[in-house]
């Protein structure tokens, strides 16, 4: 019997189709060959975050109703999985499902499968967005609350009356919006809402990728808070983070905006770009502007918390460790020496 190693030989032998997604930062599609890299240590993983690879499985047989994995790994210092422990996963999945995953399994079975120390369970949030992806993937029914989210950001109900509206309609909407005029019944409705639906639209909106027009609106959004004399930077922040599915251009100009004003570059901005929008870090010179504002926030913890976290991405680590070496300005500079003095310190 063929000895199986990794995650992606068990699905393949399985006759399953399957997707791999990243559920640490944005909700992001891993492909599967370089999924398959990264677990023979071919590559680092590619959005690692607190250096862990959170991991969600999707597979499904012909009668295409998915089962689903949440997985969580811990990453060494190169940003490789541990192999071991994907081996250990697999022995726990083997013990308690056999070879075959694309058969029923019964709850003492879940339960075996569950005990283990990789599985986690993402919050309510992302679970729902992840679910409506999924669904939309396979082009399964949506949830029972899709139509009358619909309804509500239609104008249909009055936009105060938005507490009867569920999360999971909102995430259904936004992993369809090229179905059923969506984008537009959301485009028309954002400069209407309240402040409870339109975070919760726009934390839904940071996993999927904008279309051009919708991502305009809400650009305009963060440039009213932008111009505005006493900006609300914790809807700034959303909608930043909101505009990390936007097309490059968009958001790095956003960013670039944001980052041109120490007023704007509130700690709480800054964490929204490095969770969602850190590949508007790959310009040396914006990352190097980025590091200068954390800096200035006065928070050495979060200095370093996040520097360690951003220079752990692949897309990042190249722009960022040549800063440890550069002459930057004094602030960064002597952020910078705390840095590398706490990492001694904790070495």
């Amino acid at each position: 019997m063929e000895t199986i190693n990794t995650l992606t030989q068990l699905l393949t032998n399985s006759d399953c189709e399957f997707r791999i997604f990243d559920l640490g930062r944005r909700i992001t599609p891993i492909d599967a060959k370089v999924f398959s890299d990264v677990e023979q240590g071919l590559q680092p993983y590619p959005y690692p975050l607190q250096r862990k690879a959170h991991i969600a499985i999707a597979y499904w047989n012909a009668q295409q109703q998915p089962w689903i994995w949440f997985l969580k790994f811990d990453l060494d210092e190169r940003g490789l999985l541990k192999q071991a422990e994907i081996g250990q996963f697999i022995e726990y999945v083997l013990e308690a499902m056999g070879t075959r995953l694309n058969q029923e399994i019964d709850e003492e079975q879940q339960q075996k499968l569950a005990n283990n120390p990789y599985t986690f369970k993402p919050s309510e949030d992302k679970m729902a967005v992840f679910h409506s992806q999924v669904r939309a993937l396979l082009d399964l029914a949506t949830s029972q609350y899709y139509e009358h989210a619909q309804h509500y950001f239609s104008g249909g109900l009055g936009w105060q009356n938005w507490q009867t509206v569920g999360l999971q309609g909102i995430t259904d909407i936004c992993a369809r919006l090229d179905k059923e005029q969506n984008q537009v019944t959301l485009r028309k409705s954002l400069p209407h809402l309240p402040n409870e639906p339109l975070y919760a639209l726009l934390g839904a909106l940071e996993h999927v990728e904008l279309p051009a027009k919708l991502a305009l609106r809400i650009q305009e959004l963060a440039d009213e808070q932008i111009t505005s004399s006493d900006p609300d930077l914790f809807l700034l922040a959303a909608l930043a983070r909101a505009l990390s599915g936007a097309d490059n251009k968009t958001l790095t100009a956003m960013v670039n905006t944001i980052l041109a004003s120490p007023r704007l570059s509130h700690q709480e901005v800054l964490i929204g770009i490095a969770g969602r929008s850190w590949h508007a870090l790959s310009d040396a010179a914006v990352a190097e502007q980025f590091l200068l504002r954390l800096a200035q926030t006065g928070n050495q913890a979060l200095f370093n918390q996040l520097f360690a976290d951003l220079v752990m991405i692949p897309q990042l680590r190249m722009v960022l460790l040549p800063l440890l070496h550069s002459n930057p300005s004094s602030q960064l500079a002597q952020a910078l020496t705390e840095l590398q003095r706490s990492a001694k310190g904790s070495a």
